[in-house]
């Protein structure tokens, strides 16, 4: 029995099932990916990197890796020293993330509601972005102002379908089940649960409106997320991220509960029974 239907909640009215989205057929535009890759291995990486280093992280040819370095120099969102030949990120790139940010309104919109979460649980709050079945990527932060903090930043991006976001991204998202399986069997965990436990858990998401993760992502970490709905189904979501004895202290439901009334006012929909 999964830890959410055993808190034995009142009986849910269930939303009705949205329906499935048909897979998109996406070809694959090598030179693209690999652009992409750079970039994202260029971000996370501290100092800045060698052409021959690039290209054996990514496994790219590195006389194709150097004629895409030079593309993206030209275009502003990479650096290249020229004593050091090292390549590292661009400012330039700040121009693009900067107008994206600026235009994600519902970004604005949920920082009150983070700070006010993160004040009054002593966690990490967290706005989160549903870009399909592949990722969740943060849009909007606020951190308690506590010892023991959890690192997360703006832009972080994580599987769609792990922990609490995964479950109310099944839950609400209108996924054909197949998919989600497929999806589900890709995952890493911490303290992985069965398929069984998990589609267990999607369907008291669905009742509760929000969803819990304890240990099972990360151990020793409890992640509480609530749907944001609009009028095609979930596309962020309201996170809670803490040390799991720190949350069991506040109650999950207490939490839960705090942030499924906060995305209901933020998408004007009420997920699962009140």
């Amino acid at each position: 029995m999964s830890r959410l239907a055993a808190a034995e909640p009142p009986a849910p009215r269930h939303r009705p099932p949205l329906p499935a989205r048909p897979a998109a057929a996406v070809r694959d535009v090598p030179a693209v990916t690999r652009a992409v890759a750079i970039l994202r291995l260029l971000a996370k990486t501290e100092a800045p990197l060698g052409v021959l280093a690039i290209a054996q992280a990514l496994d790219i040819i590195p006389s194709t890796c150097l004629h895409i370095l030079r593309a993206l120099v030209r275009e502003e969102l990479v650096a290249c020293d020229a004593a050091t030949k090292r390549y590292s990120l661009s400012a330039g790139i700040l121009a693009i993330a900067g107008r994206i940010i600026g235009k994600n309104g519902l970004a604005e919109a949920m920082q009150g509601d983070l700070d006010a979460l993160a004040r009054r649980f002593g966690v990490t709050a967290v706005g989160v972005e549903a870009a399909g079945l592949a990722h969740m990527v943060v849009v909007a932060l606020s951190r308690a102002d506590a010892g023991l903090r959890l690192h997360v930043d703006i832009g972080s991006r994580y599987p769609a379908l792990i922990s609490a976001t995964g479950r109310c991204v099944a839950a609400f998202g209108g996924y054909d089940p197949a998919a989600l399986e497929a999806g589900f069997r890709a995952l890493r965990w911490d303290r992985p649960p069965t398929l069984e436990q998990w589609r267990a858990d999607v369907e008291a998401t669905r009742g509760l409106g929000y969803a819990v993760d304890e240990g099972c992502y990360i151990s020793g970490v409890t992640i509480i997320a609530a749907p944001v709905l609009g009028a095609h189904g979930l596309r962020h979501c309201l996170v809670t991220v803490g040390m799991s004895e720190q949350v069991q202290r506040q109650g999950h439901a207490t939490i839960g509960e705090s942030l499924r009334d906060a995305a209901t006012r933020l998408s004007g929909v009420t997920p699962g029974g009140r």
